[in-house]
Order: C-alpha cells, then structure tokens, then sequence
C-alpha cells in the first residue's frame, strides 16, 4: 500500500487515543501486530493498545496527543510526538496530583495492508514521573 493509506491508518490510531473512539483503533492496528516495546502486560494487537490507552487516559483524562514529526515511506513510519494531560487519576499507584504534563515520544511503525503491523517506541515516562512530583 501506499504511504498515504499508512498515514491515514496512524491519523487513526491518534484520533482513537485523542477521542476515545476505540473502533478505530481496531481499524489502524493489525490483529497480529507485534508490539517490540510494549508496556508491562500488554497483549499483542488492537486490544493491548486500548487497554493500555485506557489506563492512561484513567490517569490523565484530558490527554492529548499531537504530532510534531512524521516521515514516511512505503512501509515504515517513523514520528516525534507530544503528550500533555492533568495527572486527574491514579498513575503507576501514584495517587492524583492534578499536576499538567508535557512528554515527548518516538515511535517508528511497520505497516501491511494499511494496518501496523509493528511497533517500536519511547514516551518519556521518567520525565512524566519528575513532574507529577516523583524522583
């Protein structure tokens, strides 16, 4: 496929994250998607990232994520991206601070037939920990 019809897939997974509308999430992800750095637990496919952006937006119910970045080619995206929410629910068992975070990720994603079919990544977690009041 082409690198617009991958773009389109990830523009997808974004606007489920940033809208809850986990059905796209279903659409942009491929059910045997490997996921090279998952977050503890999380299952392969559509369902580890819902889990996994469920929990997240629990703890930050105003997450946003933009993209600052993107390069594509026929196969592979790779993007820089920023998250920025208010610590409203518990976080790694860190009660609520309702403190605002601003973190950087990367992510470099494999497609197939429009649909990721893997995924490499990095959000600054520890920087999210320094700023709702964790050393």
């Amino acid at each position: 496929m082409s690198n617009e019809a991958n773009i389109q897939s990830l523009k997808k997974f974004a606007e489920a994250v940033n809208t809850e509308n986990w059905d796209l999430m279903n659409e942009a992800v491929a059910p045997d998607n490997v996921d090279h750095d998952p977050a503890p637990g999380q299952v392969q496919g559509p369902q580890g990232y819902i889990t996994f952006f469920k929990q997240l937006r629990a703890a930050f119910p105003d997450l946003k994520v933009e993209l600052v970045h993107m390069v594509a080619d026929d196969d592979n995206i790779a993007f820089a991206y920023e998250l920025n929410g208010t610590h409203r629910g518990e976080f790694h068992g860190i009660p609520p601070t309702n403190k605002a975070i601003k973190a950087r990720g990367l992510q470099i994603s494999k497609f197939k037939n429009g649909a990721m079919v893997e995924r490499w990544g990095s959000s600054d977690e520890l920087g999210i920990l320094k700023q709702i009041g964790q050393k």
